[in-house]
Parts: structure tokens; C-alpha cells; sequence
């Protein structure tokens, strides 16, 4: 998972995919954590995203840094726990602006049955369980 999360913070941006009603739904996300060897991402309630998650936490991720990329399939889980919320927001300080801990709006998830790929033209694909 170590890796997974080095991976996507060299990105600084990474892709995320969702589906709505068949259609699937791609936007662009910075907010990656490890919190108690977990990966979370973060998101407002206010948010499709959120509403997608809810309806269908299947989620994919994917990213490029120089030559290789990472697409990562798991399932999202929300984690109500405040403490979670905190480091999430401790982790990315410019969030604070638009979210607080305990604003009603902000969520975080972590991913479950997590299989992340990374990719390139030149080495054989590197796969991570987690």
C-alpha cells in the first residue's frame, strides 16, 4: 500500500472514476492519505462524487508520473470517525479553507480490496493487494 500512495502523491493528481446510473463519472482529485494502514481520499457530501460513492462504492483510480501510470480498482468505505476527518485535513492544510472536521460536510473513505497496477512501455507491471 506504501507504494500505492508514494505513487500517487509523486502524481499530485490522479483520476478518479465512479459510475452514475450506467454512465461512468471521471474527475480530477489530489487528496490521498494513510491513516491507521488505510488509504483514504477525501470529498464533500455536497459532491456528486459523494453521492456516486454512496450509491455504488466501486471506485477506480489512476495516475501518471513520467512513463508509468497506476490504475487502482477497489471499494470505497466512509469512515465517519472524526479522528479520520482530522488527519485527512492535517495531511492537506489548504483543504481547511473550504473543510472542517465537523462542518456536516466533509467525508472521507478509505479503500478496501484494493488492487493497484503500475505501468509502463518498458518493465513488466508491478500489481499491489491491499
Amino acid at each position: 500500500m506504501e507504494e500505492v500512495y508514494e505513487f500517487l502523491k509523486q502524481a499530485g493528481t490522479y483520476y478518479l472514476a465512479t459510475c452514475e446510473n450506467g454512465q461512468p463519472r471521471v474527475r480530477p482529485f489530489g487528496t490521498v492519505h494513510i491513516y491507521k494502514d488505510r488509504l483514504y481520499i477525501q470529498t464533500g457530501k455536497s459532491k456528486a462524487v459523494s453521492r456516486q460513492l454512496h450509491t455504488n462504492p466501486k471506485l477506480e483510480l489512476c495516475a501518471m508520473v513520467g512513463g508509468s501510470w497506476i490504475r487502482v480498482e477497489a471499494t470505497a468505505v466512509e469512515d465517519d470517525d472524526r479522528d479520520a476527518r482530522v488527519s485527512m485535513l492535517e495531511a492537506y492544510p489548504s483543504l481547511q479553507a473550504m473543510y472542517s472536521p465537523d462542518d456536516g460536510n466533509t467525508e472521507v473513505w478509505y479503500l478496501r480490496k484494493g488492487t493497484a497496477t503500475i505501468s509502463s512501455f518498458t518493465e513488466p507491471p508491478k500489481v499491489y493487494h491491499f
